[in-house]
């Protein structure tokens, strides 16, 4: 390039892709010939495949897209303007361009960017708006006439964004601000050894793995029959950053930590498997050939009576049966086996798993979950390593209150904090700059904190002293005063 930077990644077949248009977004895998619907336009992204991330395209007829051109906006019919908006009555009378007129100026392929200008020339209070007013006009017709999207890159601003604006139960309406947070108070680096546990679609998994960069090892803990990862496949990385991905379910958390914890309901190696499949699959060969020779004995003595063409066209068909069960029969054997193949493996990660949890030496804790968070945060505290870092989210800060009190009285932490996060977005534009009129409510709660090691011998005493504290002072002056 002529400035000298390097040109950014391009936009691959097969990535997973965000599409941008104003403050709206959606997440999609780039295909060819896959029809695409966003803001009620329709395109193909197979002209996007090869250009930056980035880029700004424009959709043309046949849902095609093609990169816009940078065009200088003419301003000499924008100069003229009002002083202020007094005498303009929004009575529908001020536009001379009918439905039909705009309809038909699309069906003959007229570009947005004309259509806008046309409007404005049709305007008959155009002129009379102030500059103010003009510039939103033309920034309203745009977004609804010019049919512009721009594809950008996932990243976890993007992807936080998006969900929270489309779908923020999914990710227990975690704001983007508050999980920046999370990643800061969580001490979230390359090379760390961190557990997380979430319920927010792989949003928060997917944000540490991104920090993490590949560097490092994560223990997602899930509860059901396995994790969910919806949002973690957007972001789109490679495969050397599932090789460190561990999970663990959390029916089992109970059990590793009483020593009791085993695998015996798993499934066995599966060479052990194959060997009896094949025997009993042996077994049944045996009885589907002695039903095929009472067939084929059967359709020979019916044949006596029939013409030696009629015969041959029998033996064909019969042929065929037998070889269509052989296929049928093979293929039933190859599916078993993969099954017991992926059965084992994830067996033998789930041991891998259980060995690094053993160790108790994680660098952090992250939960985000749809779960009370006391059960959840004391037991899986227990994996941390001293002077290590942890933080909870919570939509509600009533079940981080109790959390908070359960670890006053059970020690083993320090510096613990209760925090929520206020934000609030600002347009900033010349002469115009202002606090939004909408905001957000509420981005949820934090409950943050530091483990330090955990003397049980001590923690008794430690309670019993907490609780005198906790005492009204006139009534610790008595006691003293007794013992005296």
């Amino acid at each position: 390039m002529e400035d000298g930077r390097s040109p950014g990644p391009r936009i691959c077949e097969g990535d997973c892709a965000v599409l941008k248009r104003d403050d709206v977004f959606k997440a999609v895998p780039v295909l060819r010939r896959r029809k695409i619907i966003f803001e009620k336009q329709w395109f193909y992204l197979d002209n996007a495949i090869g250009h930056i991330y980035g880029t700004t395209f424009e959709v043309t007829s046949g849902g095609n897209l093609q990169p816009k051109q940078e065009v200088e906006e003419t301003t000499t019919e924008t100069k003229e303007a009002g002083t202020d908006n007094r005498n303009i009555v929004d009575d529908g009378k001020s536009q001379k361009l009918t439905h039909d007129d705009i309809k038909a100026l699309k069906d003959k392929g007229i570009k947005g960017q004309e259509i806008v200008q046309q409007l404005i020339e049709n305007s008959t209070t155009f002129r009379d708006k102030t500059e103010f007013a003009q510039d939103k006009y033309i920034k309203k017709k745009k977004k609804k006439y010019e049919a512009v999207i721009t594809i950008v890159k996932p990243s976890t601003r993007i992807l936080s964004t998006m969900y929270y604006a489309r779908e923020p139960g999914k990710i227990n309406h975690l704001r983007y601000d508050t999980l920046a947070q999370m990643l800061t108070l969580g001490n979230i680096r390359a090379g760390n050894k961190m557990i997380v546990m979430e319920t927010c679609a792989g949003l928060v998994l997917g944000a540490v793995m991104e920090r993490m960069g590949g560097y490092g090892s994560i223990i997602q803990m899930y509860p059901g029959g396995g994790p969910v990862r919806a949002a973690t496949s957007c972001f789109g990385f490679p495969k050397l950053f599932f090789d460190n991905l561990h999970e663990f379910p959390l029916s089992k958390v109970d059990s590793l930590l009483s020593g009791t914890f085993s695998t015996e309901t798993l499934p066995s190696e599966p060479e052990d498997n194959a060997l009896l499949e094949e025997e009993s699959n042996g077994l049944t060969d045996e009885k589907q050939t002695s039903l095929q020779e009472a067939e084929e004995e059967s359709a020979a003595e019916a044949a006596m009576e029939i013409s030696q063409t009629e015969e041959q066209e029998t033996m064909d068909i019969n042929a065929e049966d037998v070889e269509f069960k052989e296929n049928k029969e093979k293929e039933n054997k190859e599916n078993v086996r993969e099954k017991q193949r992926k059965q084992w493996e994830r067996r033998k990660k789930l041991i891998e798993t259980a060995a690094l949890l053993r160790e108790k030496n994680a660098d952090g804790l992250i939960v985000a979950s749809k779960f009370h968070p006391t059960p959840l945060l004391l037991s899986l505290l227990e994996f941390v390593a001293p002077s290590r870092p942890f933080v909870v989210y919570c939509q509600y800060k009533e079940p981080l209150l109790e959390c908070y009190t359960k670890l006053r009285e059970r020690g083993g932490v320090i510096n613990l904090k209760l925090s929520e996060t206020w934000l609030r977005n600002y347009q900033v534009l010349p002469d115009r700059s202002h606090p939004k009129l909408t905001m957000s409510g509420g981005g949820g709660y934090l409950l943050s904190g530091t483990t330090v090691v955990l003397d049980k011998g001590k923690s008794d005493s430690s309670s019993l002293e907490a609780l005198k504290m906790e005492e009204p002072s006139s009534k610790r002056c008595k006691v003293q005063d007794l013992h005296c």
